[in-house]
């Protein structure tokens, strides 16, 4: 993983100082919240319903053991003994007192860490696909690229007050999309165009929000060494042309709709052609020692795994195959798997791991992974190479911590924003109903005959959930003082990418959770086989089945209320 240089740890620990005197004159009355809030979010810290909330970056997901002590270390000292992690990768904090957020990014600073563009109207956090460098099918992996670009946007002078938040995704995986890059303002994809070379296709203007958008492709073949000054002409681009009257409509999604792709392209290209320079361009020997930082650990030459994976899945213990089935993915080396850990456990809200996990988990990834976690855009961890054979050890001693729950991918690992319960900006709560989802449905049986669904939900229009590509969305309203609740079907953010629709109108708090079983009901029953999954079948059959399912034998009109 990176390493800090001199010049990386001085910025950092300099803005730590430089934000310890901010705070002591917000707290001695010398400067309102008004005039502070641009400070703290350049540092970001957020003001949420009841407290503050700190975000932490973790680029790309990475993570080493002492990193993660050092964040346990801080949900005990500073918060309520616990952390969160996000759908972005990131890690928040729900309860740190302003006096000791300093000390926080001292303390995170010490480790390599920060809090820097987690907030704001900049470049944020570069997420990546949670198997890069592992997955058998990524054509190279993109976590070198992924920090290029955050050491570029990294106080980019330009870029610090974009129109909107700006977000951006790369994924080596040309078959399997786990990064949703179709649903960032810039998606790129590492390809291989007729002559083999490697370049990058480049996606603009996805998102979610109040007009979810699929973005579109601008470039379909970009050469590596393109790579900044591209991206940089189309920050100059979106930050010239993109609206600053209306936040609803200054995300870069809005002017691509607005342009139109043909003419936001040829604006791109106009700029670009203008205005690179060889300065930005990236040569061989800069892509080569940035990737020297992710070199793989030293692997050993084991016998491939396959059949022995195969084997744990149908072996006698069944909890145990259970994990394997749905928790083990496969790994470009021969003897390792990866190993997502969920922390989606019954009566803990998704996302959140106490600091006693956190101090375990740095033990487990020092003895079975080469002391390297990622947190995946599913509020989960995976320990990226780990020996097959050790499959068994390692899921005893993760079910000890309680962390080793069968359901990655499935219909119990629910994604979910803080909703009603933390924010001033939802309509209703999201976290109740994502322990009552999982309290409803934690059966075994139940789970894998269901299969691979995934349930999303947000308790505001923002979409912090991403309800829009849940399999199933849920998506919280206030009607008259009330929380209601729209239920959706039929999203997905990979490369088959689709934003859901709504099923009908919206259902009262206690009613959700039952037409969520309806749905599910009807497809066991509606479905071609075993094998085909809820979103074919939902594409196959149409939503009519489903509304039967959920309302009855109510119309079409009344239903679309």
């Amino acid at each position: 993983m990176y390493q800090y240089d001199d010049y990386d740890r001085r910025i950092i620990t300099e803005r730590a100082h430089q934000f310890r005197g901010q705070v002591a004159r917000r707290l001695s009355g010398e400067i309102t919240e008004e005039e502070f809030k641009p400070l703290r979010l350049q540092n970001g810290l957020y003001m949420q319903l009841h407290a503050y909330m700190l975000r932490v970056a973790i680029p790309y997901g990475l993570l080493g053991s002492t990193q993660v002590r050092q964040l346990a270390h801080i949900a005990r000292k500073y918060d309520r003994g616990y952390a969160h992690l996000t759908t972005r990768q990131n890690i928040q904090y729900n309860w740190p007192k302003l006096g000791d957020v300093p000390s926080i990014l001292d303390d995170l600073a010490k480790v390599e860490m920060h809090a820097v563009q987690t907030s704001g109207n900049c470049v944020r956090n570069i997420t990546s696909d949670h198997f890069a460098g592992i997955a058998p099918d990524e054509l190279e992996d993109p976590r070198p690229y992924c920090e290029l670009l955050r050491q570029w946007s990294t106080f980019h002078p330009e870029f610090a007050n974009l129109p909107r938040k700006f977000k951006i995704a790369v994924t080596g995986a040309p078959g399997d999309d786990r990064a949703a890059v179709r649903f960032h303002d810039i998606g790129i994809r590492i390809v291989e165009n007729a002559a083999k070379e490697r370049g990058f296709e480049v996606i603009v203007g996805g998102g979610l929000g109040r007009t979810p958008h699929i973005g579109a492709v601008i470039r379909e073949f970009l050469p590596k060494r393109h790579l900044l000054s591209y991206i940089e002409s189309i920050l100059r681009v979106y930050n010239l042309h993109g609206r600053r009257d209306n936040k609803y409509k200054a995300r870069i999604k809005i002017l691509v709709v607005a342009l139109g792709v043909d003419e936001f392209r040829r604006r791109v290209e106009e700029d670009w052609e203008a205005s690179r320079t060889p300065e930005l361009e990236l040569p061989d020997s800069e892509v080569a020692r940035v990737s020297a930082f992710f070199a793989p650990p030293p692997y050993e030459s084991l016998p491939a795994s396959a059949t022995q994976v195969a084997g744990f899945a149908l072996g006698p213990d069944r909890e145990f195959g259970s994990w394997v089935k749905n928790n083990v993915v496969g790994h470009k080396v021969p003897g390792y798997s990866g190993v997502v850990i969920s922390v989606k456990m019954p009566g803990v809200p998704p996302g959140d791991v106490s600091d006693t996990q956190l101090d375990s988990i740095a033990g487990v990834a020092d003895r079975y992974s080469f002391g390297h976690l990622v947190v995946t855009h599913t509020q989960n961890l995976v320990l990226p190479d780990v020996k097959t054979s050790e499959l068994p050890r390692l899921h005893a001693e993760l079910c000890a911590l309680d962390l080793g729950k069968a359901n990655a991918g499935k219909l119990t690992d629910v994604i979910t924003c803080p909703g009603l319960d933390y924010c001033d900006l939802a309509n209703a709560r999201s976290i109740p109903l994502s322990l009552e989802i999982a309290e409803r449905f934690d059966r075994l049986d139940y789970l894998n005959d269901v299969g691979d669904v995934s349930i999303k939900i947000s308790g505001c229009i923002n979409a912090c959930g991403h309800h829009h590509v849940g399999n199933i969305g849920i998506l919280g309203i206030d009607k008259r003082g009330e929380e209601f609740y729209q239920l959706m079907l039929g999203g997905s953010p990979g490369n088959d990418a689709s934003i859901g629709k709504i099923l009908g109108a919206a259902l009262a708090q206690d009613a959700i959770v039952d037409a969520v079983e309806n749905v599910l009901g009807r497809y066991l029953s509606v479905r071609e086989s075993p094998d085909e999954r809820f979103l074919e079948t939902v594409r196959r059959v149409g939503f009519e089945p489903f509304k039967q399912a959920v309302y009855g034998e109510t119309t079409s009109e009344t239903a679309a209320e």
